[in-house]
């Protein structure tokens, strides 16, 4: 049986006719250069990291960009659930209304998923890191259920401003430096390899105190 297009192709959901948030698919070559070029592994296509990666890039553009559930090829609808750092099982439906960030970010003196709404939390991150790229770094299991350590990262170069649990404004000066984030997943999977279950481990803090200390040099491009 052929292997799914979200598994062998990065970018196969950016072709779909759907509900996509802002009338069009999203554009992310700038962000796919940047994982070229400073990526720290780099899998042998058909390899099983490779494809965990690719479908949770697809995955990643379908939560971000399509406004009805139905139109998200790389999930189990039915029994779709996504979990950060042992907290309740959260629906599609959930991520929709909150968005991306807001189902991942914990409250903190920086931020707060409550006083940033789907909109204001993309326009906020995108704005200071406009592109954020994601990588699998090692997948220690197979399909069906599927562990993996990854990274997320990205240069800080426009200021931060978002709300925090008060609903003060807050600002940080961009330093225009590397903003590098860890962690683990483990995802449950079909025998169409879309995901039932997710569950993600990392630091929520951490891209925070990466924009208050001082910063790590920036990604350079391989030559």
């Amino acid at each position: 049986m052929a292997l799914p297009d979200y598994v062998t192709d990065a970018n196969a959901v950016m072709g779909d006719e759907a509900a996509w948030r802002h009338g069009r698919a999203p554009d992310y070559t700038k962000t796919r250069q940047v994982w070229a070029e400073t990526k720290k592994k780099s899998h042998e296509a058909g390899s099983l990291p490779d494809l965990v990666e690719k479908l949770v890039k697809n995955w990643e553009v379908e939560a971000s960009f399509k406004t009805d559930l139905k139109d998200w090829r790389t999930i189990d609808r039915p029994n779709y659930t996504f979990a950060v750092n042992g907290g309740p099982p959260q629906t599609g439906e959930h991520m929709l209304k909150v968005g991306t960030y807001n189902a991942i970010l914990a409250p903190n003196q920086y931020y707060c998923p409550m006083h940033n709404d789907f909109e204001q939390s993309h326009k906020t991150f995108k704005r200071m890191m406009p592109t954020f790229a994601w990588e699998v770094l090692e997948v220690y299991s197979g399909p069906p259920v599927v562990a993996f350590r990854w990274r997320h990262w990205g240069t800080f170069k426009e200021d931060y401003s978002g709300f925090d649990p008060e609903g003060k404004k807050v600002t940080l000066p961009a330093h225009g430096g590397l903003i590098d984030i860890e962690g683990i997943a483990v995802a449950k999977v079909n025998d169409k390899l879309q995901l039932q279950s997710v569950e993600v481990w990392f630091d929520p803090q951490a891209m925070f105190r990466q924009m208050v200390e001082k910063p790590a040099a920036p990604a350079e491009a391989s030559s």
